[in-house]
């Protein structure tokens, strides 16, 4: 068996591959959360919004269905855990929303202008990367299981759209897989891009693109990168990525990864995964693409005020980043579960789990 086990290289050259697309189409379009919003705010212009929507449509209708076809199995990751630990989700997002507004962006956002020469970026990346290994493993992390992760809701039928319908509405669930992501597929594309002057050309490219990209990177974690019985551990695996869970384009904890990488590189039991993987793709596409058109520079802190309000909204987002999406019952986080060699994996490691949710 560990002759056809496949290796983690691949998954990781493919985190790679799909991070560097999502840059290119990102830094194109001005992908970005909070400009979504400022937009609308400040100038009355909704093209970026509709580029969000579009996103997330194409993501729910083309996730939905490898769910529904059983290609993938979104139930072994974080985000359906059977409890939702919702203050946290509460506190998490606003933090992560404050905090973007103040360092000029969001995750993705930092790593686009730091592939196209912002220092200001470099400096919220270092910064939001230590808040969010603080968060999952340090002096935030014990903050927030001890105050914030005890107010759960559960959802023993499932907490996902599909699972609530069939239970509330007495409709099988495989039959709600298939309709649910379809429905709210359709109508957020339909909100895009219903009307002809909302298909303008940077609409559609970064909203199919991104949406692409998202689905992409379920298909490689958890279906390419899937084994049934790993041979050194006889339990399901999933190469390559951090906690042994499907994952897809999140971008807070590799921060936090890179940095840890960085910093014990010569830790054996310490290797890349598709996450650290993808934030090294998502630089590179924007540099790229920034040194294709011209447009790469250099840009600094005008002032120590806008230093200040940059350093404060990255730690802002390295807490809400980690608290915001954690479920009430997280895996361990064990980079064993990388599943590399045998002679690297099965040393251990320097690095304590840290406090995790009970």
């Amino acid at each position: 068996m560990d002759e056809t086990l496949l290796s983690p290289a691949i998954i990781l050259l493919l985190g790679l591959a799909i991070g560097t697309v999502f840059g290119v189409v990102a830094h194109k379009t001005n992908f970005c959360a909070m400009g979504a919003v400022s937009d609308i705010i400040n100038i009355q212009d909704w093209e970026r919004m509709r580029m969000w929507w579009l996103a997330i449509g194409v993501a729910v209708t083309g996730v939905g269905l490898l769910q529904a076809s059983g290609l993938v199995d979104l139930g072994a990751s974080i985000y359906l855990a059977d409890q939702v630990s919702w203050l946290s989700h509460i506190v998490g997002g606003l933090c992560f929303g404050i905090g973007m507004s103040l360092a000029s962006g969001c995750t993705t956002k930092t790593l686009i202008r730091m592939g196209g020469g912002n220092l200001k970026s470099i400096v919220v990346f270092v910064v939001l990367g230590v808040s969010a290994y603080a968060t999952m493993k340090g002096l935030f992390g014990v903050w927030r299981v001890t105050w914030l992760d005890p107010f759960r809701l559960s959802f023993p039928q499932g907490q996902d759209l599909p699972a609530l319908f069939a239970h509330h509405l007495s409709i099988g669930e495989s039959l709600a897989r298939w309709l649910v992501p379809l429905a709210v597929g359709a109508g957020l594309i339909l909100l895009a891009i219903g009307r002809p002057a909302a298909r303008e050309k940077d609409v559609l490219v970064g909203g199919v693109g991104v949406g692409l990209m998202v689905i992409a990177a379920w298909f490689v974690t958890a279906n390419i990168g899937f084994v049934a019985e790993h041979p050194e551990t006889l339990e399901a695996a999933y190469i390559g990525t951090d906690l042994n869970r499907p994952e897809s384009l999140s971008l807070v904890a590799p921060f936090a990864n890179t940095l840890e990488l960085l910093m014990l590189w010569s830790d054996a039991s310490l290797h890349l995964s598709f996450g650290v993987m993808i934030a090294a793709g998502i630089v590179l596409g924007s540099f790229l693409f920034a040194l294709l058109t011209g447009n790469l520079r250099e840009e600094s802190f005008p002032d120590a005020a806008d230093l200040k309000r940059h350093l404060v909204g990255a730690a802002l987002m390295g807490f809400g980043g980690i608290t915001a999406p954690r479920p009430a019952r997280s895996a361990r986080a064990c980079r064993a579960c990388r599943h590399w060699p045998s002679d690297r994996s099965s040393q251990p490691s320097r690095s304590s789990p840290g406090p995790q949710s009970p």
